[in-house]
C-alpha cells in the first residue's frame, strides 16, 4: 500500500533529561496546507479500502435493523408536569416531551442532524426549561430558557456551558449554573455573577426542593471538595445590603468535605437530612448522613459492601431508601430502612444486566423509576411501586424482538494479570461451533468509568455474524470501586495495559480465538489503551481500531480537554510524571521495522475533547514504520465531535469498524 507522504522532522527535545522525538509535529496544525493535503490523501485511501470490505453493506443493513429499538428515559416530575426523552425508530436524535407533547426536537432546529440536545432541566414548577444545544460536534454548548407552555425562548443564549448542571431557585426567576472549568454562576435576566470558583476544575450543583440548600462540588475524577450553602440567610459580610444580593451572590459556605483524597456527592433529603455518598475510607462507597447545620459531622448510615460498589440512591415514602449497586459489573437494587440503614429487601430485576437513572418524584413519593438493559435487552424504563411492592415495565417494550432468537450467551471469566491481580472479563458469544473464532476485545480502564452489561447494536451484529465479543473490566475503571480506579491511574497506569494484554492471552489460551483472529477496539481513553497494547505486543493482534484516542501523551495537555486530565495521567511538565507518560505513550513507542496489525484510526474533525492530531501523528508514524503488508488507515469525519451524533452517522461508523475488523480477522457471517 502506498501511503501519503508526511514530512518527517528530525525534531528532538530534551525534557527533564529525556530526549523526546516528535517527527510529525507538523501534523498538529489541522489548517496547514500540508496537513490538509495529507488528510485529503488519507481520505481517498480509506474510501478505496472501505469500498472493498466484503461485509460493509451487510453490517450497515443489520445495524440499521438492530438499532430500531426506540428509547425512553425515566420521567422527571416538575409541578404537575412530566418530562422525558423519547426516540422512536427512524429518528436521528432523542426528542424532549412534556407529558405527551413534543417541546424540543433537534431535527426541527437543524435538519442536517448536526445540532444535539446536550442537557436540560425544568424549573421546579415545570413552567420554564433550561436546555443546552451544541452544533457540529463542538460540545461547548449554549444555554437557552424556554417557556414550556408556548415554546418561546425567553432567555439566552448563555455560552460556555459544557453539560452544565442547572440549579433552579423556586419561582423560576434565577438559577445557578456552571461555566466549564470557570466556576459557579448565578443567572438573572439581565446579568450573571460568579459566586464560586476554585480554578480550572470540574463543578457540580445540587439544590433542595425548597430552594434553601445548595451543594457545590469542585474537583477532579479522583478527588473533590464539597460545600453546603444556606440560601435562606444573609452571610455576615452582606449586612446592610438587599437580602437578595447578599443571600445569593455572596454565599456563606459550610464545608462538607475539603482537602482529602476522596470523592463525595451530597444532596438534601426530603426528611431534612443531608445525604453524603463517599469513597472516603470506603473504596466501594458508603452512604452517610449529617445535620445541615454541621455538614462535616457525618454519621454512617449504610456501610460499604465488601464486593459491590454503591452507585445511586433515592428516598421514598414510608422511610424506604432504594440503593443501586454493581456487583462485579452486574446491577442490583436493594431496599433499606432510611432511619437505620438496615437492608430490608431486594427489588427484582429482569435479568443480570445494568441499572441506571434511578429517580423518584421531588420530595419522595411511593414510586421510583430506573433504566434496565443487558446484552440482548434494549434499555427499558421500569417502575417500582413501594406501596404495592411491585416492579413493572413503564416504557413500551423495546422493539428488539429479532434479538431474542440469536442464542447469545454471556460468560463471566476470571484471569490473572501480570502482577497477580485477579481481573474479570465478560465474553459474549453465540452457539459455539467449535474452534477459535474472530474476536473483538475491548476495554476502557480510566477515570473510574465502569463497563457494565448493556444492549449495543454493533456488539450483537458482530456476535450474530459468528464473532466473539470480550469486555475486560480493567483497573483504572470503577467496576470494583475507587481503589480499583486508583490502581490504574498516574504512576500505576501500566497496570491497565498489563490487564488488557492478559485478557488477550486468556482468550487465546481458553481457545476462544488466536492472534490471527483477534481485534481490539477502544474509544477515547480506550483508544489510548489499544494504542499502548499494539505498541507493546504487536504480534498479539490481527487488527486494531483506535477511535478518538489519546496517543501523544507528552503533548496531550496542550489540546482538547487534556489539561483537565492531569489528575488521571500526570503532567509532562513534572519530571517524574513525564517518565510515567513516556513509559507508555503510544506515539513514542512506534519502532521502524515492526509488523504492526491492520490499524484503523477513526476521528471526528470537530472533536473538542481529544484533538484529532493524536491520530494524525500516530497514523503517519505507523505508516512510516510498519514492515508488514497490513494496512494503516485513517477514517476522518467532518462536522461531528466526541459525543452524541445522529443515529445514521453512528451506524455508518460502526459498520465501517466491524467490516474492517471482519476483513482482518477472517470473519465470515454464519448462515
Amino acid at each position: 500500500m502506498k501511503y501519503p507522504d508526511a514530512e518527517r522532522l528530525s525534531l528532538v527535545e530534551e525534557l527533564h533529561g529525556h530526549l523526546v522525538t516528535d517527527p510529525y509535529r507538523g501534523l498538529e496544525d489541522a489548517a496547514h496546507p500540508a496537513t490538509l493535503g495529507w488528510q485529503a490523501e488519507q481520505d481517498r485511501l480509506w474510501r478505496h479500502h472501505a469500498a472493498g470490505l466484503p461485509l460493509r453493506e451487510h453490517f450497515q443493513k443489520r445495524l440499521t435493523e438492530l438499532s430500531v429499538t426506540g428509547m425512553t428515559t425515566p420521567p422527571l416530575w416538575r409541578g404537575d408536569r412530566r418530562f422525558h426523552l423519547s426516540q422512536s425508530a427512524g429518528q436521528e436524535h432523542p426528542v424532549l416531551y412534556c407529558d405527551d407533547r413534543v417541546i424540543l426536537d433537534p431535527m426541527e432546529l437543524d435538519a442536517t442532524g448536526l445540532t444535539t440536545l446536550d442537557d436540560w432541566q425544568p424549573d421546579w414548577e415545570g413552567r420554564l426549561l433550561a436546555y443546552q444545544l451544541s452544533r457540529s460536534g463542538d460540545e461547548r454548548a449554549d444555554l437557552y430558557v424556554m417557556d414550556v407552555a408556548t415554546g418561546e425562548i425567553v432567555d439566552g443564549p448563555i455560552g460556555g456551558c459544557r453539560y452544565s448542571p442547572v440549579a433552579w431557585l423556586p419561582g423560576g426567576r434565577e438559577f445557578f449554573y456552571v461555566r466549564f472549568h470557570q466556576g459557579v454562576y448565578l443567572h438573572r435576566r439581565g446579568g450573571d455573577v460568579q459566586v464560586f470558583t476554585r480554578g480550572a476544575l470540574s463543578y457540580g450543583l445540587q439544590i433542595s426542593v425548597d430552594g434553601r440548600w445548595l451543594v457545590i462540588s469542585a474537583g477532579t475524577p479522583a478527588r473533590n471538595d464539597l460545600y453546603l450553602a444556606d440560601l435562606s440567610a444573609d452571610p455576615p459580610e452582606a449586612a446592610g445590603q438587599p437580602a437578595s444580593a447578599g443571600r445569593l451572590e455572596r454565599l456563606d459556605l459550610r464545608v462538607i468535605q475539603e482537602g482529602v483524597a476522596a470523592r463525595a456527592a451530597a444532596a438534601m433529603g426530603p426528611d431534612g437530612r443531608l445525604y453524603i455518598l463517599t469513597d472516603q475510607d470506603a473504596p466501594r462507597r458508603r452512604l452517610c448522613v449529617a445535620d445541615p447545620a454541621t455538614p462535616a459531622a457525618w454519621e454512617e448510615l449504610v456501610p460499604e459492601d465488601s464486593a459491590a460498589v454503591l452507585g445511586t440512591f433515592t428516598l421514598l415514602d414510608g422511610g424506604r431508601l432504594l440503593i443501586a449497586r454493581t456487583r462485579h459489573a452486574v446491577g442490583e437494587l436493594a431496599i433499606h430502612d432510611a432511619a437505620t440503614g438496615e437492608r430490608t429487601g431486594t427489588v427484582p430485576l429482569p435479568g443480570s444486566g445494568s441499572i441506571a437513572s434511578l429517580t423518584s418524584r421531588p420530595g419522595g413519593g411511593h414510586e421510583a423509576w430506573f433504566v434496565y438493559t443487558d446484552a440482548v435487552t434494549p434499555a427499558e424504563v421500569w417502575r417500582h411501586d413501594a406501596r404495592e411492592g411491585t416492579t413493572t415495565r413503564w416504557s413500551p417494550a423495546a422493539s428488539g424482538a429479532a434479538v431474542a432468537a440469536l442464542g447469545v450467551e454471556s460468560h463471566q471469566v476470571e484471569y490473572v494479570s501480570a502482577d497477580g491481580t485477579r481481573v474479570r472479563m465478560v465474553v459474549v458469544a453465540g452457539p459455539h461451533s467449535g474452534g477459535p473464532r474472530p474476536t473483538i476485545l475491548t476495554g476502557y480502564g480510566g477515570f473510574g468509568m465502569s463497563l457494565t452489561p448493556g444492549y449495543a447494536a454493533d456488539s450483537l451484529a458482530w456476535v450474530e455474524a459468528g464473532g466473539v465479543l470480550a469486555v475486560a473490566n480493567l483497573r483504572g475503571g470503577g467496576e470494583e470501586g475507587e481503589a480499583w480506579h486508583r490502581d490504574g491511574m498516574l504512576d500505576r497506569k501500566q497496570n491497565v495495559f498489563q490487564d488488557f494484554t492478559a485478557a488477550a492471552e486468556k482468550l487465546i489460551a481458553d481457545g476462544w480465538t488466536t492472534p490471527g483472529q483477534l481485534a481490539v477496539w477502544g474509544e477515547s481513553n480506550g483508544g489510548l489503551l489499544v494504542g499502548a497494547a499494539m505498541t507493546r505486543r504487536p504480534e498479539l493482534f490481527a487488527a486494531v481500531v483506535c477511535s478518538a484516542g489519546l496517543l501523544d501523551m507528552v503533548r496531550y495537555e496542550r489540546s482538547g480537554l487534556g489539561a483537565a486530565w492531569t489528575g488521571e495521567y500526570g503532567s509532562a511538565d513534572l519530571p517524574e510524571q513525564l517518565g510515567w507518560l513516556l513509559g507508555y505513550s503510544p506515539y513514542h513507542h512506534v519502532h521502524q521495522g515492526t509488523d504492526y496489525p491492520a490499524t484503523l484510526f477513526t476521528v471526528s474533525g470537530a472533536d473538542s475533547r481529544v484533538d484529532p492530531m493524536h491520530a494524525r501523528k500516530m497514523c503517519a508514524a505507523l505508516q512510516w514504520a510498519t514492515a508488514g503488508e497490513r494496512p494503516i488507515l485513517l477514517r476522518h469525519e467532518r462536522d461531528v465531535g466526541h459525543g452524541a451524533r445522529a443515529v445514521s452517522r453512528s451506524i455508518a461508523l460502526a459498520a465501517d469498524v466491524l467490516a474492517f475488523a471482519a476483513a482482518h480477522t477472517g470473519l465470515e457471517p454464519m448462515p
